[in-house]
């Protein structure tokens, strides 16, 4: 949890301005579709990497209040209702954040609603699904990840 965290959360700030406006293209968010894999701590590790990320927004309160808890209702969902699709698990981040996120920086912004969905919603199909998808199926294909079932395996024995 605390590496995907720190991850997630030095990825967006180092990003800067293309991490937080409205038009944003958060590479970070290509970790989003990992609850496929790490279920529910996955799905923690990113709510806290969005809140500490969010930290550093310029948008502010609305950013650090909505932004976790759209990413916990993603990550949730691209757990647990995935209906064994990865791609399922990608979609979720990018429509929740296209309509929830845009919400609250349209108007910091000062631009249409549907230009804000459009333009957030570009940038999180880059991230979630154009970067995303692969980075799932990369992981699932490394020795690391069989590690770690192995080992739970292990433990539940």
């Amino acid at each position: 949890m605390g590496i995907l965290s720190a991850v997630y959360a030095l990825t967006t700030v180092m990003l800067g301005e293309l991490g937080y406006s409205w038009i944003q293209v958060r590479i970070s968010e290509s970790l989003t579709p990992l609850p496929y894999i790490f279920g529910g701590y996955a799905v923690v590790g990113l709510t806290l990497g969005v809140l500490i990320a969010n930290l550093f927004s310029p948008v502010g309160l609305p950013d650090i209040i909505f932004g976790p808890f759209l990413t916990l209702i993603a990550a949730f969902l691209s757990w647990r209702f995935n209906f064994n699709r990865r791609l399922v698990a990608c979609i979720y981040p990018v429509v929740i954040n296209a309509l929830g996120v845009s919400a609250y920086v349209a108007g910091f912004y000062g631009v249409p609603y549907p230009a804000s969905v459009l333009s957030i919603g570009i940038g999180e199909l880059i991230s979630a699904v154009i970067v995303g998808y692969p980075l799932l199926r990369a992981l699932e294909k490394s020795p690391i990840i069989r590690l770690l079932e192995t080992g739970k395996g292990e433990r539940e024995s």
